[in-house]
């Protein structure tokens, strides 16, 4: 019998080498086997990791640009070299297949090599000779101890949307993944003592909501950044807010792509296909939602019954698996769920995964095909809810205008996507959509590093989106100094308050 795994925490600078009161179990979603444990922290052990960074900050805060960027190139440099490895552990404990998860980890080394431009970025600003012989200046400061709360979907890429940015910028960080998937957290963790990090910079806490919950209350956090679903987003927001932090909670999404009758539909089903499925659909920008104008709707749908077919359904680790498992067997269910609730509320089952053929045999995973629900109207559950598995709901509308309102009248507000030939519709729909993320002819448009990820309504909660230099700003504040150098012959001491002349 193969051994289990010990996953823990990781404070100032090394693994904890406490006892764990509670621990929970890691999964291996394409057999169902438990292939380890993760202890889940107290709030003891939440405040060793806070008290770990709040010692290594003034060190830190006061570490030369020159410093810090040397540091974060050689990360940068060992996190490409071991992405094959980051990418097996991805792949283990969620389920996606192993070219997603590489893609995973080349996506967060996107932001990595922006906050390598951090000397750059932190400018701040000088006017000189704003009163006589007075100057005046901004510099932007770090926070302090901040903390990052990460979803299971995408356990190296998401943590990376904001610990390379704090760090960067002078904080010192506590992360808090996922513990369904909490190994590649801590391998990070590793890399990043290997490339010179100090102590106490970057600290790794397992468990659940008494972790979180424990950096949500505690004083010397200054910051939270958080990814996950709406309801929870809306509780770290709540919760940390009213403790004095500052807050960005993104949450989550119904996203849709419209299919006007002038689009390349080869194009539009390809997308429809990878962006409905690709990761089994267990991703924030995944196209949830195919809004077909009549009169393509028949035709993108026989496209996309063609590419499914074509889907091969099997283990992460598999050669030939285009899709693996869903992340849990609670979750399948879960979204299996919705199957049988759409047919019964007046939808068409065309494409049902529960049928997929699994490469190898679906054995005790947690298994379900890439599902396609057609003649889906806005009443039904398995449209107004975020389902974050593998099941694409195709929407019919007569008109633009139906198709505009529908997108822009749902609650969430995360990502879109047009598909048209026309560039003057899709200058139309990139203006009157109220959706945060755009895409033309590009189905998930994840931003890159340089730009800021993020959406509206009740996918974000805060001010801020992450990376970018919106989260340059996130994790920084701005002191303004105004400074007067006397001139050796300004002839004795003046007391006034300074004025224009």
């Amino acid at each position: 019998m193969t051994e289990t795994r010990h996953i823990t925490h990781w404070i100032g600078g090394k693994p904890f080498d406490g006892d764990a009161a509670r621990r929970g179990d890691v999964y291996e979603p394409a057999n169902g086997r438990v292939a380890g444990h993760v202890d889940f922290a107290s709030a003891a052990e939440v405040d060793a990791a806070v008290a770990a960074a709040k010692a290594a900050f003034p060190g830190w805060r006061d570490t030369s640009l020159s410093k810090r960027t040397s540091v974060l190139f050689r990360f940068r440099e060992l996190a490409a070299a071991h992405r094959d490895e980051l990418a097996a552990l991805i792949s283990a404990e969620h389920g996606k297949v192993l070219s997603d998860a590489a893609g995973e980890v080349a996506r967060g080394l996107e932001v990595v090599e922006f906050a390598c431009g951090i000397p750059h970025l932190l400018k701040g600003g000088f006017s000189e000779n704003v009163s006589t012989r007075v100057d005046a200046y901004s510099i932007l400061q770090p926070l302090g101890v901040v903390a990052g709360i990460t979803p299971f979907n995408f356990p190296a890429m998401v943590p990376m949307w904001m610990f390379p940015v704090a760090i960067a910028c002078g904080n010192t960080f506590v992360l808090k993944p996922s513990e369904k998937d909490p190994s590649a957290s801590v391998r990070i963790a590793e890399l990043w003592a290997e490339a010179g990090l100090p102590d106490g910079v970057f600290n790794v806490v397992h468990g659940d909501k008494a972790a979180v919950d424990g950096l949500l209350h505690h004083p010397d956090v200054k910051a939270v950044s958080f990814v996950g679903s709406t309801p929870i987003a809306r509780y770290i927001y709540g919760t940390a807010a009213a403790n004095g932090k500052r807050v960005q909670a993104l949450g989550g999404a119904k996203n849709h792509m419209l299919v006007l009758p002038d689009a390349d539909l080869d194009l539009a089903a390809d997308a429809a296909v990878s962006a409905g499925f690709g990761s089994a659909g267990e991703r924030c920008m995944a196209i949830s939602v195919a809004v077909a104008v009549d009169p393509v709707g028949d035709e993108l749908m026989a496209k996309i019954r063609e590419r499914v077919a074509k889907l091969k359904i099997g283990p992460g680790d598999h050669p030939e698996s285009e899709m693996g498992p869903l992340v849990t067997k609670a979750h399948r269910d879960k979204v299996a769920s919705y199957l049988d609730s759409a047919v019964a509320q007046g939808a068409t089952l065309a494409i049902d995964g529960r049928e997929t053929p699994v490469l190898g045999g679906a054995g005790d995973g947690f298994w379900l095909g890439p599902t396609v629900l057609d003649h889906v109207t806005p009443e039904m559950d398995a449209y107004k809810d975020e389902i974050f598995g593998p099941v694409l709901a195709v929407v019919r509308a007569g008109s633009y205008e139906e198709a505009m309102e529908l997108i822009s009248a749902n609650p969430y507000g995360n990502g879109t996507a047009i598909f048209t030939n026309d560039g003057g519709a899709a200058r139309r729909f990139q203006n009157e959509v109220e959706v945060g993320m755009v895409g033309i002819n590009v189905p998930i448009p994840v931003p890159m590093a340089y730009y800021s990820f993020g959406g509206w309504k009740d996918s974000l909660f805060g001010d801020s989106h992450a990376h970018g230099m919106e989260g340059v700003h996130f994790y920084t504040r701005t002191k303004a100094v105004t400074a007067r150098w006397l001139d050796p012959s300004h002839g004795g001491v003046n007391l006034g308050f300074p004025t224009n002349g």
